[in-house]
C-alpha cells in the first residue's frame, strides 16, 4: 500500500545536532525523545540500580512505530510531550504533516526503528548523523546544562561516558539499517528525496 506521507529518520549519538538538522529540513519534525517511559514503568531497563536511559529498552518503540503509521496514513495523529527533568509525559499534542509528502522523525533511538518503518512501507530514508565527537560532547554538555535536565555533576559524568561510547553506538544504528552521514549530506539526501517524490 502507497501512505500519502513517508517518514525520514534520523538518528544519531546524543547531541550530535539532530533536532537542528532535521529543523533544516524544512519538512514537519516529530521528536522522538517523547516516547520515552515514564520514569516509574517497571519494564524499564536498570544498570548499578539506576534507570539506564541510554538503552532502547527505556524507550517505546511499539507507540513510535504506531504514531508514524497513522501520520503517514491520515497526516495527524495526538502525540505526547515527555520532560526529560521529570522523567515522564506530562501532555498530548496534536501532530499534523501539514500535507508534505515527508516528515522528519528524529532521536536516538530512531535506527531502533528503521527495519519496521521499511517492513510496513513508511520509510523514505534512514540517516545516522556524525560528527566530530568533542564537538557533539560540548554541544550536548551546553544544551543538557541551558535546560536543566539533570544536576550538572551527573550531566558531565553522561557526557563523558557518551563520549566513550559514541562510536559504538554509530555502529549500532548503521547496523539497524540508518546510514551514517554528515549533516551537509543528509540535507542533500532528504532534497533528494522530495525532488523524486511524486507529491512533491
Amino acid at each position: 500500500m502507497e501512505h500519502p506521507h513517508r517518514v525520514v529518520l534520523l538518528a544519531g549519538p546524543s547531541g550530535s545536532g539532530k533536532s537542528y538538522i532535521a529543523e533544516q529540513t524544512g519538512l514537519p519534525v516529530l521528536c522522538l525523545d517523547d516516547f520515552y517511559k515514564d520514569g516509574d514503568d517497571p519494564t524499564l531497563p536498570r544498570r548499578n540500580g539506576q534507570v539506564d536511559w541510554e538503552s532502547p529498552q527505556s524507550w517505546d518503540a511499539d507507540t513510535a512505530v504506531e504514531i508514524i503509521a497513522r501520520l503517514a496514513r491520515e497526516g495527524r495523529a495526538d502525540v505526547p510531550v515527555y520532560a526529560i527533568g521529570a522523567d515522564r509525559r506530562v501532555a498530548t499534542r496534536t501532530f499534523d504533516v501539514a500535507g508534505s509528502p515527508l516528515f522528519v522523525a528524529e532521536g536516538i533511538f530512531a535506527a531502533e526503528i528503521v527495519e519496521e518503518c521499511r517492513r510496513r512501507g513508511l520509510l523514505a530514508g534512514a540517516y545516522a548523523l556524525r560528527r566530530p565527537r568533542g564537538a557533539t560532547f560540548l554541544r550536548r554538555l551546553a544544551r543538557d546544562l541551558s535546560e536543566q535536565r539533570k544536576a550538572p555533576r551527573v550531566l558531565v559524568r553522561r557526557g563523558v561516558a557518551l563520549l566513550r561510547a559514541e562510536p559504538a553506538v554509530l555502529r549500532r544504528q548503521m547496523g539497524l539499517g540508518a546510514e551514517a552521514a554528515r549533516a551537509r549530506e543528509v540535507l542533500r539526501r532528504v532534497a533528494g528525496l522530495l525532488a523524486g517524490h511524486p507529491h512533491g
